[in-house]
């Protein structure tokens, strides 16, 4: 296609979104008021009428829809409640054609008017251009950004230049409960994709468009130190024993110094030297360190310039102390001495980490710290959960076709981004599929997805449904 008749084409596809906005944000409002919250277990039936909408709403384009039923969970009262299915659709079998597959979710976070929202959560409303409204941008906006550019092109009466797949889930919310032994058992499925694309994260400004390319895994851990099976009166015994928590302190005291550097032995042995072209990539990156720290409420980072901040955030590892379970923490003054506690603290590990090596070291570390206090109590330590942090490659045919289309769309290059955070779902699709992962947002970073007064700007809406349509385009071309 030449690019003039390619510019041609985009015209009448944007054109077409702009005409239809009111539509579009129609489909929005209707979604927003299914109350599809899948934490709470009396809602479930909600979150199950969504999905009947979404695979309704799927069929209409003409896809062909299989809602695969995943059985039930159970609660911890004992009693088994239904898992909502899960959509896997498809429109388009050209073998001309790339497939691209596309991953969303429909449910969303618990929401209540009394917990400060200005608005009904569930009643979008439109405020100064930005649509509030529980799940408008964490994920029903961005699903519908999606199905409004596949309906775009079939409107027109254009030939779809991509075949679309479509993973559409209902329990992300609550940990995406069964879909990764769905997507093990229908491999089949994913034979023929080429691409995976999930768009169901934020841009990292309120202004300027984003790729992510990557997000640290997640290492918990549990370290307890138990002396006796009762907690003793500190008139009795304080003096004459090894405290629990004595030891727990100095146990988690010896995890990381002032400077936020861990201080296990060998943690940071696997973590890739940074390159000059991946430092580039941190040079034009828009952040606002002063933003940042209003967001969070805080007077100081560790770091003083955007690329040190950024680098930690994403690329390095870090240890967070959470909590310690067993000692008083009510108010007032209770002097005793626990028995056993637990200390509790995370490692968000980066790309060649091997969490089993992770947790060895931690272990070896713990161990002879607490060897050289020579206490008698009982020291264990665990690792009751470990997700693996995920990295795609940014030169590849997904990235170079996303940014030609954010390009022409926003008239700029996009950010790349790294997420600070675990994204379970986008390494769960590259380890099974082995195909090219890509997260695509369209949302901006002041949407406050799982916060009071949620929202989506129009702008981010309609024009995140062009890129999408100039997005099928571009990677067609590509590939």
């Amino acid at each position: 296609m030449s690019s003039s008749s390619s510019s041609v084409l985009e015209m009448e596809i944007f054109q077409y979104i702009d005409a239809h906005q009111s539509d579009f944000i129609e489909d929005l409002k209707e979604w927003v008021a299914v109350e599809s919250d899948s934490v709470q277990p009396d809602l479930r039936k909600e979150v199950i009428r969504m999905m009947a909408l979404a695979a309704d709403r799927l069929s209409v384009l003409g896809a062909t829809i299989n809602l695969v039923n995943l059985g039930s969970h159970q609660l911890p009262n004992g009693k088994d409640l239904p898992l909502p299915p899960v959509i896997l659709g498809e429109l388009g079998k050209d073998p001309q054609n790339p497939t691209v597959c596309f991953y969303g979710h429909v449910d969303v976070q618990p929401a209540k008017k009394e917990d400060g929202w200005k608005t009904d959560p569930y009643t979008l409303t439109e405020i100064n251009g930005n649509l509030y409204g529980r799940g408008a941008t964490d994920n029903k906006g961005p699903v519908l950004a999606w199905i409004n550019a596949v309906e775009t092109f079939r409107a027109l009466k254009l030939a779809m230049p991509v075949n679309v797949k479509f993973v559409i889930e209902g329990m992300e919310e609550a940990g995406s409960l069964g879909l990764e032994k769905l997507l093990e058992e229908k491999q089949c499925f994913f034979s023929d994709v080429d691409y995976i694309v999930i768009s169901d994260n934020l841009w990292l400004s309120n202004r300027k468009p984003a790729l992510t390319y990557g997000s640290r895994g997640n290492a918990c851990f549990c370290v307890e130190v138990e002396c006796g099976s009762k907690d003793l009166h500190s008139g009795t015994f304080g003096g004459i024993i090894h405290e629990p928590l004595t030891d727990l302190i100095a146990l988690l005291d010896s995890l990381v110094d002032p400077t936020g550097r861990i201080q296990i032995p060998g943690i940071y042995d696997s973590v890739a030297a940074l390159t000059e072209e991946e430092r580039k990539l941190y040079e034009s990156i828009e952040f606002d360190l002063e933003e940042h720290k209003n967001n969070g409420g805080v007077k100081k980072f560790l770091y003083g310039t955007k690329e040190e901040i950024l680098l930690h955030l994403w690329r390095y590892p870090s240890l967070s102390i959470h909590g310690i379970e067993g000692a008083f923490h009510e108010p007032g003054i209770k002097t005793v001495i626990p028995s056993k506690v637990i200390g509790k603290f995370s490692i968000r590990q980066v790309p060649h980490m091997d969490l089993s090596v992770v947790k060895q070291q931690v272990v070896e570390h713990l161990e002879e710290v607490f060897s050289k206090r020579n206490s008698p109590n009982k020291l264990k330590v665990s690792m009751p959960l470990g997700a693996k942090p995920w990295l795609a490659d940014v030169n590849g045919p997904l990235y170079k076709a996303a940014r030609k289309a954010i390009k022409t769309v926003f008239g700029e290059d996009p950010d790349f981004i790294r997420d600070g955070s675990t994204i379970p779902v986008a390494r769960m699709f590259q380890t099974i599929t082995q195909k090219s992962v890509m997260m695509f947002p369209i949302g901006a970073a002041d949407d406050g997805e799982h916060s009071q007064n949620e929202k989506i700007s129009r702008h981010n809406y309609i024009e995140g449904t062009k890129v999408f349509a100039t997005f099928f385009l571009e990677i067609s071309k590509l590939h």
